[in-house]
């Protein structure tokens, strides 16, 4: 985990115009509202306000970016999916999200939130299908897994993992929980392979 404890804020971004250069390796953080991206930074970099959490869903509203290393970042992106936002919000949104993962080059890996308890909803499967041309590799991370018993997480993931590899076989799947502490090293292994340097001629042309 050294990777991501010297992490530190960079910038955010409300317009893809103003994104900075596109260098080194990124790995962006996606996800519905409040399904616990900002809380899996924070756990995988062991500081409890790096990335700002909030009970009310939809607060990341604009592209926040992290360094990790020298030409490593993460990168934030705001949460989706949530109705209370007016619709052109949430356009607004959509456009930012959009933007960035369509044309950036330097992503590297999209690590993609969901509440274990709520998988693969209709917003979900509309990202990996629109994510698959790109060649990008997805890792999801079944968040809030505690909050179910062994075996229906067990169940969960499996049914999960099922799924996406029917989808693509780049994308995969693990258990996540911030407050228990349950699949950190592993993601955060994952994680630091694609933003290793080693590794950043190994992606798919966009």
């Amino acid at each position: 985990m050294s990777l991501f404890r010297n992490i530190e804020f960079l910038t955010t971004v409300a317009d893809t115009r103003t994104l900075p250069p596109a260098r080194g390796a990124e790995v962006a953080f996606v996800g519905r509202s409040n399904a616990g991206k900002s809380s899996a930074i924070n756990a995988l970099s062991d500081r409890n306000r790096m990335a700002f959490v909030s009970k009310t869903p939809g607060r990341t509203q604009h592209i926040n970016f992290f360094t990790v290393g020298p030409d490593q970042y993460l990168v934030d992106l705001p949460g989706y999916g949530y109705a209370a936002v007016p619709a052109a919000e949430r356009d607004r949104w959509n456009e930012l999200i959009g933007g960035y993962l369509q044309a950036r080059q330097s992503l590297r890996g999209v690590v993609l939130i969901m509440d274990a308890r709520h998988p693969l909803g209709v917003l979900d499967y509309q990202l990996l299908d629109w994510l698959k041309p790109t060649g990008v590799p997805v890792h999801v991370l079944l968040s809030k897994a505690d909050k179910l018993g062994r075996q229906e997480s067990l169940a969960t993931l499996q049914k999960v993992s099922a799924a996406l590899k029917d989808l693509d076989t780049n994308y995969s799947a693990q258990l996540f929980s911030s407050p228990r502490k349950i699949g950190i090293l592993e993601a955060g292994k994952l994680i630091g392979g694609w933003l290793d340097p080693r590794n950043r001629n190994k992606k798919p042309p966009v």
